[in-house]
């Protein structure tokens, strides 16, 4: 079955002729007026939209098409609307692109020009609609946050399964940044203790003379400031899990204390004498070398064998194929909805520079600056700009919105074809559109096969 396209034209000899070109390939439906229109997308769905600007009762203006948009995109946001405007009507372009027109076509139309951007538009729908039902299927999941389909992830998505099926103690390996807690509970979630405390401490941001203190408690009297008993963080995770973030940072006397407990699964309180049970999972995790620390004697081995019964390592958002494309579009659904903003989507300028950044803060970073652009954006597309990316692609100093755009399409098809030494399927995938319509933008665009 053809894919639906909605054509939205006063000119009924204009919808007949464009029906006849494209009918080989969609299924088309047609609109002559902005009720008509709102009428059949309600009933039919389609995913791609053509709409003239100029519709009844007011066709020599833009203001009926215009709320059309906005009809169109309240009603299903995901929808790609392409807009045809008259020659010389920039402003109106870039007015219908800010309220969330995919693209325009100025008139005349160019058939070929059309049937590539309609090729695009379906293709770019489909994925983010698959992209919505997965996360749809993942709404509520013990993964809580852990989002991704490529082979590391997978990989990481597969251990967490196994693992949290036993009471051994995990070590989590990765960068800064690449969601350490958000794994530990998602293993804790997934764990036959999902209903029991899930207790987390950073090792690394608690001053030395106070840790021993948090993680085993003390008895009232036993130092200056201790009116009352306490109870550890250890204690506080009786019967769940006890999360020890940054274990590297642990200094050698309290390395002593965590390994008897691991041993023995009982601890002392600070002052006391009383030897207390504690039935609760350990889970670490470290950005640190600690089998170079090991060597220099900073991190005792066998503290090391019992927290590493089952190591995680969770690979760095750079080697993780498409995964920040996809992550980035979650984020922005996330944050936009938490600041009041619909219908904010990533422009093509921000996708191709979320792609070729390298992350070095990872998972945290890409959050960040997702949080800052949808908070600083002022239309309907978050740019490059907008996320702060260094080396991010400008076109602002193009002519028109077609040249930049297409500048933007030339620079793009040429940095897969780099990445991928040539091979025409490969940067096709990863730009996520097919082989036939990536050789029609190489020829379109002079865009030379490598050799």
């Amino acid at each position: 079955m053809n894919p639906k396209l909605l054509i939205v034209d006063d000119d009924d000899e204009i919808r007949t002729q464009m029906k006849w070109a494209l009918a080989a390939d969609y299924e088309i439906l047609s609109a002559g007026d902005r009720a008509s229109a709102a009428e059949l997308f309600r009933s039919a769905r389609p995913a791609v939209v053509l709409l003239d600007l100029g519709l009844p009762p007011s066709p020599g203006t833009p203001a009926e098409g215009l709320a059309a948009l906005s009809e169109l995109m309240a009603m299903d946001n995901l929808a790609k609307i392409i807009v045809i405007t008259g020659q010389g009507e920039k402003d109106i372009a870039l007015q219908a692109i800010g309220a969330g027109a995919y693209d325009f076509l100025g008139k005349p139309l160019e058939m070929d020009e059309l049937k590539v951007l309609l090729k695009r538009c379906f293709h770019v729908a489909r994925l983010e609609r698959e992209f919505r039902e997965m996360q749809q299927r993942l709404e509520g999941d013990s993964f809580e946050g852990l989002l991704g389909t490529s082979t590391p992830m997978q990989a990481v998505f597969n251990s967490i399964r196994k693992v949290a099926t036993t009471d051994a103690p995990v070590l989590i390996l990765g960068e800064s940044g690449t969601g350490k807690e958000v794994t530990a509970r998602a293993i804790h979630h997934l764990s036959a203790r999902r209903n029991e405390p899930f207790v987390a401490i950073n090792c690394g941001a608690i001053p030395e003379t106070l840790m021993e203190s948090e993680l085993f408690g003390h008895e009232k009297g036993s130092f200056t400031g201790a009116h009352v008993q306490r109870k550890g963080r250890i204690e506080n995770a009786e019967g769940g899990t006890l999360f020890l973030d940054e274990i590297g940072e642990i200094s050698p006397m309290l390395q002593v204390k965590i390994l008897r407990f691991l041993q023995e699964h009982c601890i002392e309180r600070v002052g006391g004498r009383q030897e207390i049970q504690v039935d609760t999972r350990v889970i670490a995790a470290t950005n640190a070398d600690l089998k170079k620390r090991m060597g220099d004697s900073t991190f005792r081995e066998d503290l090391y064998y019992r927290l590493a019964v089952i190591q995680i390592l969770l690979p760095a958002l750079r080697d993780r194929g498409d995964d920040a494309a996809l992550l980035a579009r979650s984020l922005l659904q996330q944050y936009s909805a938490e600041n009041g903003k619909t219908n904010l989507v990533f422009g093509a300028d921000a996708m191709h520079a979320i792609r070729k950044y390298s992350w070095p803060g990872n998972v945290r970073e890409l959050q960040n600056r997702v949080k800052r652009a949808v908070i600083m954006s002022g239309g309907k597309r978050v740019t490059a700009q907008d996320l702060e990316l260094e080396g991010a692609p400008t076109v602002a100093k193009a002519a028109t919105l077609k040249e930049a755009r297409e500048s933007l399409e030339k620079e793009m098809i040429q940095d897969a074809l780099r990445k991928h030494s040539g091979k025409i399927t490969a940067a096709a995938a990863d730009l996520g559109i097919s082989r036939p319509t990536f050789y029609e933008l190489m020829e379109k665009l002079g865009v030379q096969k490598l050799e």
